[in-house]
């Protein structure tokens, strides 16, 4: 890895998000990534918070502030993530692969807004993204609210946030999974 800075947001190891394993927090310098590496039977939602950030696998997709790529690694691939001459921050978002044994597949959504179609029923994503004296309504679910210098993460029912800020909320099926019982 070069150039990244890396904050665990959250990392639930009792299964008790349902798929949802781990957000980060992930800040690349210019031109920084995290080096080539290997995924296996995991999904990730990477959210460009800030910058350009190019995929190197697949398509190579670009991606800008706003966008939301879908990776699902299944059987297994090898990958990196480029930031662009900008940088980027992006909020990495890992679940439990909803079809391992499927061959990887990348999908980039251009700055979605309201809910994002992740092709699996166990978890649903909805995005907003006020601006600053701007506010919005969420639906209920585990709200990750990324401001300027802060993370808030939060299981509510609903309620209405303050940009400026990317706004998510995650809403899981929480039934507690068979990995979590071995």
């Amino acid at each position: 890895m070069s150039g990244l800075e890396q904050r665990i947001v959250l990392a639930p190891e009792d299964g008790s998000l349902g798929p949802l394993l781990r957000i980060a927090d992930d800040r690349l310098d210019p031109h920084g990534g995290y080096g080539a590496h290997e995924h296996r039977a995991v999904d990730v939602v990477a959210v460009v918070l800030t910058g350009s950030l190019r995929h190197r696998w697949g398509d190579g997709a670009r991606l800008v502030a706003g966008d939301v790529a879908v990776l699902r690694a299944g059987t297994g691939l090898a990958h990196d993530e480029v930031a662009g001459a900008d940088g980027a921050r992006i909020l990495q978002c890992y679940l439990r692969s909803a079809r391992p044994a499927e061959g990887p597949a990348h999908e980039v959504h251009r700055a979605p807004s309201g809910w994002v179609d992740l092709g699996r029923a166990d978890a649903r994503l909805w995005l907003a993204w006020p601006g600053r004296g701007e506010t919005v309504d969420v639906p209920p679910g585990l709200l990750v609210v990324r401001g300027r210098d802060d993370v808030l993460v939060e299981r509510q029912a609903g309620r209405t946030v303050a940009g400026a800020a990317a706004v998510l909320v995650w809403q899981l099926d929480t039934a507690r999974p068979a990995w979590a019982d071995g």
